[in-house]
């Protein structure tokens, strides 16, 4: 029986997240930021899977390392230019006094892990975000943020073929706990089975596109990776961040991203290539039930049931930040490719 998704459907359903985007769009831009801010601090752990990562603070993830909590995560575009965003996020928290206490009252170092996506083509050369639109992301911060498409930092993003974006999901468990999603979906592979014209994940209630539609698009692929070589401008990068409201460790966090990886591969043909800098981040709020201790009866089948669900989310957040992407530039999206694959 598949599982209910929580109220928004929305990576904040996680009690104890907030999400919030910026991004710029016109003729010279088309690039953004998006926060994901934990006032209360979360664990957290990264799977990194593409051989071209782009990302700060995830040495800090490491089980064994000091830090057990963050503060928030900032996911950009922008290539390596864009981990600055990820300075105007730490200014934005230290204000607010969110962080590691250093000293005195209000001397904190927030902890803002950062990964960036390949969108530099989008734009024209030196526009990029900056830390500005980092703190911007987290000034626009909300528990009910559910956009997807173009903005934050999907704004720049491209799928193989077609336009992407910032997908998100959740899912709730019998218990009540929650585990949801939200991703960037930019990579140099396709999300798109191009002999049918359907997304590579199956998408309950979407209506396959017309056979001339396939055909039409069929040369849209044609020397895409895995197809007749390397494409000529790759952009590439899909980072997520999968998160739950349960009591997890950083090892157990670690178990969510290696799960989305699992989607990311299931969604997107192929994956994890040189030109990627596939990136997954797990959190775990805490706010809601602990799991068995490691060990313990019941506690790997656990955490593989959440695991499973997290992939389900990370998943149906890909196909998702595809289908509601809308046409940038010379870049098409799924629904002006495929007009009768209608929901």
């Amino acid at each position: 029986m598949p599982l209910q998704p929580g109220e928004l459907d929305a990576l904040v359903d996680v009690e104890g997240l907030l999400v919030g985007h910026d991004q710029r769009l016109d003729e010279h831009w088309a690039t953004g930021a998006t926060a994901v801010i934990a006032p209360g601090g979360a664990t957290a752990a990264v799977d990194v899977r593409g051989g071209g990562p782009g990302t700060r603070e995830t040495d800090v993830l490491e089980p064994s390392h000091l830090v057990q909590r963050v503060n928030g995560v900032v996911l950009a575009g922008g290539s390596a230019y864009g981990l600055a965003a990820a300075d105007g996020a730490m200014r934005w928290l230290g204000e607010r006094g969110h962080g590691v206490p250093v000293g005195g009252p209000g001397q904190v170092v927030p902890v803002v892990p950062a990964a960036v996506i390949f969108d530099v083509p989008m734009n024209d050369w030196g526009n990029r975000p900056d830390a500005d639109f980092g703190y911007r992301a987290c000034d626009n911060a909300t528990r009910t943020e559910t956009r997807q498409g173009n903005v934050g930092a999907g704004t720049g993003a491209v799928v193989g073929p077609v336009k992407g974006g910032v997908g998100t999901a959740s899912a709730v468990l019998p218990d009540g706990t929650t585990v949801a999603a939200l991703v960037v979906v930019n990579a140099a592979g396709s999300a798109i089975d191009p002999d049918t014209g359907l997304p590579w994940s199956a998408t309950p209630g979407l209506r396959a596109p017309d056979s001339h539609e396939v055909e039409a698009a069929r040369p849209r692929y044609e020397g895409r990776p895995g197809r007749n070589g390397p494409v000529d401008r790759p952009l590439n990068t899909t980072l997520g961040v999968v998160a739950t409201d349960l009591k997890l460790s950083k090892s157990e966090c670690r178990r969510l991203a290696v799960a989305g990886h699992d989607a990311l591969a299931r969604a997107v043909r192929p994956a994890h290539l040189l030109v990627d800098g596939d990136t997954v981040f797990g959190l775990a709020t805490g706010t809601g039930h602990a799991l068995p201790e490691p060990g313990e009866p019941g506690w790997a089948a656990r955490l593989d049931q959440v695991s499973a669900v997290a992939a389900e989310v990370v998943e149906r957040a890909i196909v998702r930040g595809m289908l509601a992407a809308e046409p940038v530039g010379e870049v098409t999206c799924y629904t002006r490719l495929y007009p009768s694959a209608r929901e």
